[in-house]
């Protein structure tokens, strides 16, 4: 199954992670009835509030659950920038007003919403078989007594995007089965990889585009990240952000990286022009990838296991549904309809974010998907075989300000020649100052 992607903005994950957007604009999609209305001509007027692209337009969805349920009217009200989102949602939830009868939840902020917010949220094993998702995405949505408050999207199994014409330019393998194994040793190969590149690379490019981009997906492939099991901040000690800060620090000394976050317009700029060897590549990567490098470098992207073929994930999110809704039941029902295999694969298809429902990886749209772009690749296969192995990771409240606050401090080393252990300190100041 061939697959060419169309449309799509930046996707949320990732803006949550690595960047902040310059730009926040609330977009309201309509399908159908009177917007100023709660329920419009007789009809159930169902809000879903989310951000970023949860592909649910883009895949037909609402229109086709619309066609399903002639009762039911779908309304999408998306905030472009997740770190505009969730303050807005806390702020309803606390005051009872305005609330999405369908809420989305990005990864990084469930174990916050888990532990202060769960008595505000239906109960899903009550309608929902959560056992169809991967086991470690349904626990990161648990809450201590047994409480499921989300349903599983996406996720984001970790791979390598690269560049074949540069990396044959620069004399290194290009077959990604090679690329793999030039890398298979982990993290440090992939920096020694990045030094052959330098040494020999076409003039104006850059073997990767961001060390924090590295540092995300190093970390992303440990249990113990930012937290311990006892829900206490262990970031400054833990051996997976250690090692991730080493090997950024590296990379910014070594000049591998062109020091751009991830997602701001320099960012998009380098992809345009094709000066990135590399980057590190959760699936939902792939359609902002070609999205932004355009015509030019069809066929030139190519897609290969993570270093060290480490299982990892970055990114995804949930849908909830808040109990103070009108519509409880008709809502949980839209709920368990998306993220239900059929419409995930279709999801998948339309803006390239995986599933997190098991039943989907067989069916064809998934598990013999390619990406023409990427000459080919066999995303379907890549992606699936690396999400029944990605360990079950440490969540905390406040894991995405501590990982966009250690991004910043790599930026810094990268763009502003900032030493390692003063950056380590601005970063460990700043996260004490923001968790308390």
């Amino acid at each position: 199954m061939r697959i060419t992607r169309t449309g799509g903005r930046g996707r949320r994950a990732a803006v949550l992670a690595t960047s902040v957007l310059t730009a926040s604009a609330l977009l309201l999609t309509g399908c159908g009835g009177d917007p100023d209305s709660p329920d419009s001509g007789g009809k159930i007027t169902l809000k879903v509030a989310d951000f970023g692209q949860f592909g649910y337009k883009e895949a037909g969805l609402f229109r086709k659950y619309q066609d399903l349920h002639p009762d039911i009217v779908v309304k999408e009200e998306t905030t472009a920038n997740e770190q505009d989102y969730y303050p807005k949602l806390l702020q309803q939830l606390n005051t009872g007003s305005g609330l999405g009868d369908v809420v989305g939840i990005e990864v990084a902020r469930v174990k916050e919403v888990v532990d202060t917010q769960a008595d505000r949220f239906v109960d899903l094993r009550e309608s929902i078989d959560v056992g169809q998702w991967v086991e470690w995405k349904a626990r990161q949505a648990t809450a201590p007594d047994g409480r499921v408050i989300g349903a599983g999207t996406d996720i984001g199994p970790m791979s390598l995007c690269y560049r074949r014409d540069l990396f044959e330019k620069a004399g290194l393998p290009a077959d990604r089965e090679k690329v793999a194994e030039a890398v298979a040793g982990g993290w440090e190969d992939y920096l020694a990889l990045g030094e052959k590149y330098r040494d020999n690379a076409p003039g104006g490019t850059y073997f990767m585009d961001s060390a924090g981009a590295m540092f995300n997906g190093v970390v992303s492939s440990s249990e113990q990240q930012y937290y311990g099991s006892d829900g206490k901040p262990v970031y400054k000690d833990s051996p997976a952000v250690r090692k991730g800060w080493r090997l950024a620090a590296e990379a910014a000394e070594k000049k591998l990286s062109q020091g751009l976050p991830q997602f701001q317009d320099p960012w998009k700029a380098a992809l345009r022009k094709g000066s990135v060897a590399t980057v590190v590549c959760p699936a939902w990567m792939a359609l902002q990838i070609e999205n932004y490098s355009g015509d030019d470098f069809r066929g030139k992207w190519d897609i290969t296991a993570a270093p060290g073929g480490t299982a990892a994930n970055w990114g995804g999110s949930f849908l909830a549904v808040p109990r103070s809704g009108k519509h409880v039941k008709e809502a949980t029902e839209l709920v368990e309809w998306l993220t239900a295999p059929e419409q995930q694969a279709a999801v998948f298809k339309a803006v390239g974010v995986f599933p997190s429902n098991r039943g989907a990886y067989g069916i064809a749209d998934v598990k013999d998907a390619e990406l023409p772009y990427f000459n080919d690749a066999p995303v379907g296969r890549i992606y699936a075989e690396e999400a029944g192995t990605i360990p079950v990771a440490v969540l905390g409240p406040k894991d995405g300000v501590i990982k966009d606050t250690i991004s910043t401090q790599i930026t810094n080393m990268e763009q502003r020649g900032t030493k390692p252990d003063d950056a380590w300190k601005a970063a460990t100041e700043a996260i004490d100052k923001a968790i308390g």
